[in-house]
């Protein structure tokens, strides 16, 4: 790849961060803006409207106010399952889609576009610590992250202290019956203090379970964090060693502060949980670990098993000396990323995260109880070229590459998730439609006007021109890939009809992509040439089948035929 240089173009066309939620994705590009794609049900998109996305498109803050919106920078996001979080540079949360509870704050009434969250104004902890830390920093606290998962949101100040809402476990007023937790429903971010007097690092949190990472002091250290987990854990997702639920943070003995391993990543699914890990008393950076336990019915937790697991265990099936950077928990399926450029996954339908009525058939079908090796189709096949971060939907994952400036999708693919502007499910990664088209058209427009900027400012009507342009070219493109979706969708069915598993790519005759021409009985010859013995008995049945029901046709229709002759010939009599 060519090398990039840091001018506010390229970081325009940069992904630094994303997000996964049921049915819909989120992408950080460098220069602080937001694009969603996918699902667009209870305004999750930020859009405006609730229609699906095939593409990514920028979400739009402050509306038609063009200076506040240039003005503003994104600085972090996340995604639950039907709702967005976006933080902004200052003491507020920016919010899409105010969730029945009131997951993202707010009136807790759905919202089609961005709202700010103001239970963060008049942000500070009890007691002395905020008035300490403004008069250390000489600055206001400020939120510097935010979490989301399920129903519920999270964010971590900039002291270090945890905030939550939505539908949530609360140490303090959640409750507990016959094993089940009770979570608490706030439209506001409610502070936890469990946690005070350290600092809570990172968090993750799924269906009804929250994870998180803190400092075995009051100040974050190398080596010193400890692991900790509150909520349901009816299959064990806590990693306590049994499946009782916890209205209270627990440490999670497997990562307490004398661990021999330091944990760095962590991730929840539904049900399940996965931690990335080094070991303490290794001087390889080189060696990390990927532990996992929970739910397991669907193989998510990679241990060649569908059993669940109650306690932390390795994941066995990754090499040794690599270094994972990135992992992330779908629905029922877990995905890590490595820096060499490697990914696998496990877990729902070979891995892929699908969910049951999108199965393949015959023998490629069943779940991935183990890592999978999910190859590049690229030209550095079979490994992604420098990936940053992996994100796992509900029944999708997004894997950022190339520095950032390529993003790769696959799984399901309906309302558009995927980005690459079709509907249609991917069983390989596919290249998602990034960078924008509008990015693409500034691009060219720019270059193409350098030698003529004075010509630029004194006729603005060029760019009333290439606003039209641009229109017309996307309004066309959204004609062309409505229709190659459905031409998509129609051979995938046919095909599957046929072969019994979905149509990949790579399965394009070599004749049709070499040139556009198309000799159809070679390629016949040369399909059955190379198949198996199973796929031409499948042929034979497939044919067999056609053919019974052609002739079927054909009686049915004779026989109409011969009724109609007969009643032509009964009125003709009775007239005569």
């Amino acid at each position: 790849m060519m090398e990039q240089t840091a001018t506010s173009g390229n970081l325009s066309r940069k992904v630094i961060s994303i997000a996964a939620g049921e049915a819909h994705t989120l992408a950080l590009s460098g220069d602080g803006k937001l694009y969603s794609w996918g699902r667009g049900t209870f305004g999750r998109l930020g859009t405006g409207s609730e229609a699906d996305q095939p593409f990514p498109v920028l979400v739009k803050f402050f509306g038609s106010d063009a200076d506040r919106e240039e003005k503003l920078r994104i600085v972090g996001i996340a995604a639950g399952a039907y709702h967005s979080l976006a933080l902004a540079g200052s003491v507020f949360v920016l919010n899409l889609d105010p969730f029945l509870d009131g997951q993202i704050g707010g009136t807790g009434e759905n919202s089609l576009v961005p709202c700010l969250l103001e239970g963060f104004l008049g942000l500070g902890p009890p007691g002395s610590a905020t008035k300490d830390y403004e008069m250390q920093n000489g600055k206001p606290l400020k939120i510097s992250s935010v979490k989301a998962g399920g129903m519920m949101s999270m964010a971590i100040d900039s002291l270090g202290s945890l905030w939550m809402w939505g539908n949530f476990p609360h140490p303090l007023q959640s409750q507990s019956v016959e094993g089940q937790i009770a979570l608490v429903s706030s439209a506001s971010p409610v502070p936890i203090w469990n946690f005070h007097g350290h600092t809570v690092v990172k968090v993750a949190c799924g269906n009804e379970h929250v994870v998180a990472l803190v400092s075995a002091g009051e100040t974050y250290e190398a080596n010193d964090l400890i692991c900790y987990s509150w909520g349901g854990n009816n299959h064990g997702q806590l990693g306590l060693g049994d499946n009782e639920s916890r209205l209270s943070p627990e440490v999670i003995e497997a990562f307490n502060l004398g661990s021999p391993w330091s944990v760095y990543e962590i991730s929840c699914g539904a049900y399940h949980t996965a931690l990335l890990a080094l070991s303490k008393g290794s001087s390889d950076i080189l060696e990390s670990v990927c532990f996992t336990f929970g739910l397991g019915d669907n193989g998510q937790l990679g241990h060649g098993t569908t059993q669940s697991l109650l306690s932390p265990e390795l994941v066995h099936g990754l090499p040794q000396n690599t270094f994972l950077t990135s992992v992330d928990c779908g629905l029922f399926h877990t995905c890590v990323v490595s820096s060499a450029g490697d990914v696998w996954s496990w877990g729902m339908e070979k891995g892929l995260g699908l969910c049951p009525d999108a199965r393949f058939t015959g023998t490629d079908s069943g779940d991935a109880s183990s890592p999978l090796l999910i190859p590049c189709s690229g030209m550095y096949s079979p490994r992604f070229q420098e990936p940053l971060q992996v994100a796992c939907g509900a029944a999708h994952t997004v894997l950022v590459a190339d520095s950032g400036y390529k993003i790769w999708s696959w799984g399901r693919g309906r309302s558009g998730v995927l980005g690459n502007g079709k509907m249609v499910d991917c069983y390989a990664p596919t290249i998602s439609l990034w960078p924008t088209l509008v990015e693409d058209f500034k691009e060219q427009d720019s270059n193409n006007a350098r030698p003529n900027e004075n010509y630029r400012e004194k006729n603005p009507e060029h760019n009333v021109e290439m606003e039209k342009r641009l229109s017309a070219a996307m309004e066309e493109m959204a004609v062309l890939r409505s229709k190659l979706s459905v031409m998509e969708r129609y051979a995938s069915m046919l095909h599957g009809s046929i072969f019994g598993k979905p149509f990949q790519e790579q399965e394009i005759p070599p004749s049709i992509q070499s040139s556009g021409a198309f000799d159809i009985a070679k390629e016949w010859d040369n399909m059955l040439e190379s198949s198996d013995q199973g796929k031409l008995l499948r042929l034979e049945m497939f044919y067999k089948d056609m053919l019974a029901s052609v002739k079927d046709k054909l009686l049915k229709r004779r026989i109409q035929d011969i009724v109609k002759e007969c009643l032509k010939s009964t009125a003709a009599r009775s007239t005569g």
